[in-house]
Parts: C-alpha cells; sequence; structure tokens
C-alpha cells in the first residue's frame, strides 16, 4: 500500500480539498484552502504510514463519491474523510481524538459555522468504533468508505494486510497475531460490516470472505 507521493496525484487531492473546503464555506469568508490542504497531505505522507497513507484518503474520498448520498452532507463527509486519520502514530491509542481536534481547530480558522465544525469533528470520532447510529447518514457513508478496504480484491487485501503489518513492525509476531485475531473476530461478529444500502449489498459478502480467509491463516 506504500508508493511514492506522485506530484500530479497531490496535486489532484489539493483540487479536491479545494473544491470541498470552498462549496463548504458557501461563498463565506476565509483564508485560502490550499495551506490546510497541503497540511494535511504532509500528515497523511508521513514516514511511519504504511497503510494509512494519502492513498488510503483517495480510497476513502472514491468510495464516498461511490455511496449514495441521499439525507447526508457529502461536503462536510469528505471533509471529515480528510481529518480522520490526519493525526496518525500507530503506538498511540488517541489518534482519532486528536485529528478531530485538529479538524476543530483548522476549520474554524477556514471559515467554516460552528455547527459544520461540529458535525465534522463528530464524524472523525465515529472513526474509533465505526458504529454509526441507525439514521445517521453522514456517520453511515464515512463508516462504510472508511471499510471499503475489506471488500477488496484479493491482492488488494493481501497488500492492505501487510501494510498493517509494517505499520506494527514493533509488536512482536505472536502479539500481533492475537492483536489482529481479535480485531477480525470482532467485525466478523457484527450483524453488518456495513450500513449504508449499497455497502451491504456490494461491499459485505467479500469482506466477510477476505477477513475470513486472514482469520483462518492466522489461526492456523
Amino acid at each position: 500500500m506504500t508508493s511514492d507521493v506522485d506530484p500530479a496525484a497531490h496535486d489532484a487531492l489539493l483540487t479536491r480539498w479545494t473544491s470541498t473546503l470552498l462549496t463548504a464555506r458557501g461563498g463565506g469568508e476565509g483564508p485560502p484552502p490550499e495551506p490546510y490542504g497541503r497540511n494535511l497531505l504532509a500528515r497523511w505522507s508521513e514516514p511511519q504510514r504504511r497503510y494509512h497513507t494519502v492513498d488510503h484518503l483517495k480510497a476513502v474520498l472514491d468510495r464516498i463519491d461511490e455511496l449514495p448520498h441521499e439525507g447526508g452532507d457529502v461536503e462536510l463527509i469528505r471533509l471529515a474523510a480528510w481529518f480522520h486519520d490526519a493525526v496518525y502514530r500507530p503506538d498511540r491509542s488517541e489518534n482519532e481524538e486528536r485529528s478531530a481536534t485538529l479538524a476543530e481547530k483548522a476549520l474554524t480558522e477556514a471559515g467554516l459555522t460552528p455547527h459544520q465544525v461540529t458535525e465534522v469533528a463528530r464524524l472523525v470520532r465515529l472513526t474509533v468504533t465505526h458504529d454509526p447510529a441507525d439514521g445517521d447518514v453522514d456517520g453511515e457513508i464515512l463508516c462504510d468508505a472508511d471499510l471499503a478496504i475489506l471488500a477488496t480484491d484479493e491482492d488488494t487485501y493481501g497488500g492492505y494486510v501487510r501494510a498493517v503489518r509494517e505499520e506494527y513492525s514493533f509488536v512482536p509476531d505472536d502479539a500481533f497475531r492475537q492483536g489482529r485475531a481479535a480485531v477480525l473476530r470482532q467485525l466478523l461478529a457484527l450483524p453488518r460490516l456495513f450500513r449504508t444500502a449499497y455497502g451491504a449489498a456490494h461491499w459485505e459478502a467479500r469482506a466477510r470472505r477476505n477477513m475470513e480467509g486472514e482469520l483462518a491463516g492466522l489461526e492456523a
């Protein structure tokens, strides 16, 4: 899942960021969006990342675009995607909270309303559990987009698994296998991995096959 930052891809993401922030601002006053986007892309490009990279950010944004948005505030969902792993240290447990705090500070400076800032931060914090309440359309879309990697083809899923292991290279093999197996069992025990109708129809079955295969390998 790792790759050198492609300048063209970097510029394309910066354009997407700028469009999203300006649309969310709705013509209101605020500073230029680009410095905020560059700061976020620098964060997503930090050397400790192997899975939670610019590639992951792009994939989540693409999946948000793929999902139906009826009833959701898609610009705020996209902003939450930009911030959801903006702070990431594999050896720490408070990444989502720090990312939400960063969103609150940056988006307030960038000209969003208090309501918008609160909603983006709430969505970022929701990625701790990926367990949105029934009827939380924004939360369902973001969480499904973030988990969509689980439903990719065998090669892509294998690359994801290897990248996650690299991020946790400081954890001994036995401890990692036990921890990873526990995560997979917890996910597989859920009645539904994906909360949107689209995600359930298009991603659920493949995601379960992928995780069951990985779990069998860990338990072998």
